[in-house]
């Protein structure tokens, strides 16, 4: 097991929250170690808006059981009630993340059977407070999220994994188990290819001109994640027409073979074209790799020969491999603009990939 960065990061609040509980002389430290705990989040802008969820929440918490101590005591019957009209109150004010942590403020407050009630729980607001304080200093100063560096490498590895299992599968040397297992394993990475963009999309820019490189670079990475789909929809259509596919003619299975390793090879070379990994008279002609209309003619010819009775099952596969084409032209015309019209911001720096 590998320890992420997220991982090093709550432990590394929980300390801090503890140690300035003590410095500040608040009882119960560990209280604001289970804040600091909640607070953790995976970016510094989520973390912010963490923080500011989270006062409210607190807040809301701290009022209640204040009010309800002072009006009914604390009777286990009151704080169960209270802690549904947090909760109540918390998805009103649209900050539904924020109960967890309302319901341990209100808990460890209402809990006190002091006579000075009221400085009890001003202390317990604090040490709430503190553990929420110190997770966001710990997301903003420690091993900062570099959520492009993730989701670049994400998306490299997904698409090689993919193309891995296409190559195989023309060349008949796939075991039905194992693409099937994988399958499944890819859609995994799909998902946390999505959650890397979205995250970094988040980060905040803080200069004019870093935005609109920003800004570029998402449509870069949208259209690389929208190509690496595609791949992964003609990679399940493959194993799911593989039977038909064996059946046909063999011409035509090598022109499909050799179709698909000209777009596969495009594909890898445009990701390593990106980080300027290869030199741009090195990547592949486009009408070279695809050559759309060589494909559909030999593709319409096979169709027309009566004996062919599978040509409806495999239309789809034909069809995905034409769109497939398509996605990586239309990603080559995007990376293309950005190396040559925006040379002063198109070099990509990627740090040295992490753990999560």
């Amino acid at each position: 097991m590998k320890l992420g960065a997220r991982m090093i990061k709550t432990g590394l609040a929980i300390s801090l929250s503890i140690y300035l509980a003590m410095l500040f002389q608040l009882d119960q430290p560990a209280f604001a170690a289970i804040a600091a705990t909640f607070a953790i989040q995976p970016s510094i802008y989520r973390s912010y808006q963490t923080i500011l969820e989270q006062v409210q929440g607190n807040v809301v918490g701290a009022l209640f059981a204040i009010i309800f101590v002072i009006l009914l005591g604390n009777n286990p019957f009151v704080i169960g009630f209270v802690v549904v009209l947090v909760i109540a109150a918390n998805l009103k004010m649209k900050i539904a993340k924020t109960i967890p942590l309302s319901i341990v403020t209100v808990i460890v407050i209402m809990e006190s059977h002091t006579e000075n009630f009221i400085g009890f729980a001003i202390d317990r607001f604090l040490l709430i407070m503190l553990g929420v304080l110190s997770a966001f200093l710990v997301n903003l100063v420690f091993m900062p999220p570099k959520y492009e560096t993730k989701l670049y490498y994400k998306i490299s590895d997904h698409t090689d994994e993919i193309i891995k299992w296409i190559r195989m599968i023309t060349r008949h040397a796939t075991e039905h188990s194992a693409i099937k297992e994988d399958l499944t394993h890819l859609k995994e990475n799909r998902f946390k290819m999505d959650q890397y963009y979205l995250l970094y999309k988040e980060e905040r820019t803080y200069f004019r001109s870093n935005k609109y490189t920003k800004t570029r670079k998402l449509v870069l990475y949208r259209q690389m994640i929208q190509t690496t789909n595609k791949a992964l929809e003609l990679l399940k259509s493959l194993h799911r027409h593989e039977n038909e596919l064996n059946n046909m003619p063999e011409p035509l299975q090598e022109l499909i073979q050799l179709k698909l390793d000209g777009l596969t090879n495009f594909h890898e070379q445009m990701l390593l074209k990106y980080t300027d990994k290869i030199r741009a008279q090195h990547t592949l002609d486009m009408d070279e790799a695809i050559n759309k209309k060589a494909l559909m003619t030999c593709i319409m010819s096979y169709y027309k020969n009566p004996e062919n009775e599978d040509w409806i099952e495999l239309f789809p596969v034909f069809a995905l491999i034409i769109d497939y084409a398509d996605q990586l032209e239309h990603l080559n015309t995007l990376v293309e603009s950005f190396k040559n019209y925006h040379q002063e911001d198109s070099e990509v720096q990627l740090d040295q990939r992490l753990e999560d």
